[in-house]
């Protein structure tokens, strides 16, 4: 090969593979770095990647995209991976390998790589996309061919190369930054029984040491998209910046989790998603009074399914795009207003509203008897219940009593 183009965040992986890769394939490295709302950790990046031999460096600022195309949509489908994550890694990865063969196909470049552990999700995540887009573009994943072993070996290497890098020893956790949310691993979190340091936490204050007076919000959806916070109307990622800001505040949006990687193998991650948090639990209030039960229950089971495609890397699929086709159509008539009250690390619905709203308190109170009978009541439960009393009479006739009242007491048995 004579060009690669490297996802390149600037941390201790990422740069020591652009050492590597000129070292051991004797090519020319472009790198592409996506601002997803990492902040302060893109500062300097460009110079850094120049100085450390890459021929050119892209930065580009994704984050308007990122939300509206990766992040709202899986907010929207009710997305959670494993009952906590909001999966802020998870569709980070599509939209930063969808540019980044973008740019090998601009640059001519044969291959692309990437500073993915052979023991990640995110290895399959860029994988999968690059074969979606342009299989032809070789991948070259260092993590997967080289003699480095640990955080510690590519911290040796990077010391006898010149490579300037932040990690330290002693500062030894593996962080993603965007936007949307900061996760954390490694350290003392790979024992699940150890409580993570206070002083590991960046976005959110710890929820006791929080403002001891609640804080009221109001967030106006229109089609399941956040528009305004307290009536003033913000672009994506001005809001969601906003919401970062004050959910971290109060505590809001930290998750402690054992995952079930792709891979086959448990990790424990520590997530701080104070914005999205918020965002999750206005949305679904406001579809609890949009959406009709059958629709709304069955969402749940679309939103399972997309949160384990989301989480597989199989994002550019044919199923994700049919079941964003399902979750769009349920959003038309997704727009209100949603209060929560943000409170020592809780975020609590405490109003919801919409012009489509399908909840009717003169319905609700039973107060109209053109509305609701009570006396029908007494049909439906007939014919509701009709196949538990026709097992009972069977039981009946032939065990003389109800197969539910016989007791079982294995059930009870001391251990």
């Amino acid at each position: 090969m004579k060009k690669v183009v490297l996802a390149y965040s600037g941390g201790l992986d990422t740069s020591v593979i652009l050492v590597w890769l000129k070292e051991r394939y004797g090519c020319e490295v472009v790198t592409f770095t996506a601002d997803l709302g990492q902040g302060e950790e893109l500062e300097g990046l460009e110079e850094k990647a120049l100085s450390t031999g890459a021929s050119k460096a892209y930065i580009e600022d994704l984050r308007e995209e990122f939300l509206m195309e990766y992040a709202f949509p899986t907010m929207m489908a009710g997305a959670i991976y494993e009952r906590q994550y909001l999966l802020g890694t998870s569709f980070a990865r599509p939209i930063i390998a969808k540019r980044q063969v973008e740019i090998a196909e601009l640059e001519g470049a044969d291959a692309v790589a990437h500073g993915c552990t052979g023991k990640g999700n995110d290895q399959v995540r860029f994988e999968l996309t690059y074969k979606a887009l342009n299989p032809r573009l070789q991948v070259i994943a260092p993590w997967r061919e080289w003699d480095i072993r640990s955080r510690e070996d590519a911290l040796a290497y990077a010391a006898a190369h010149n490579v300037p890098v932040a990690a330290t020893e002693r500062s030894i956790y593996s962080r993603d930054r965007n936007i949307w949310h900061l996760s954390h691993e490694g350290g003392i979190l790979e024992d699940p029984w150890q409580e993570p340091e206070e002083d590991m936490f960046v976005l959110t204050v710890a929820p006791e040491a929080a403002p001891d007076e609640p804080l009221y919000l109001e967030i106006d959806f229109k089609e399941g998209i956040p528009k305004r916070i307290d009536g003033v109307a913000y672009g994506p990622a001005e809001l969601l910046t906003r919401l970062n800001e004050l959910g971290g505040a109060h505590g809001v949006g930290r998750a402690d989790l054992v995952e079930n990687r792709l891979v086959g193998v448990k990790s424990r991650g520590v997530y701080e998603t104070p914005g999205g948090t918020i965002l999750y639990t206005a949305h679904r209030a406001l579809e609890s009074i949009c959406l009709d039960r059958e629709t709304l229950h069955y969402k749940d089971v679309v939103a399972q399914r997309y949160a384990e495609l989301v989480y597989y890397g199989q994002w550019f699929t044919p199923l994700r795009e049919a079941l964003d086709a399902f979750v769009r159509q349920t959003q038309e008539t997704v727009t209100g207003t949603v209060r929560v009250k943000l409170y020592k690390g809780s975020c609590t619905v405490v109003g919801r509203k919409s012009p489509y709203s399908l909840y009717r308190e003169d319905y609700a109170t039973f107060g109209e008897e053109d509305v609701y009978d009570q006396a029908d009541a007494e049909g439906f439960i007939n014919l509701f219940g009709l196949p538990l009393k026709v097992k009972a009479l069977l039981d009946i006739e032939g065990l003389g009593i109800s197969g539910y009242r016989a007791p079982n007491y294995s059930k009870f048995k001391r251990d």
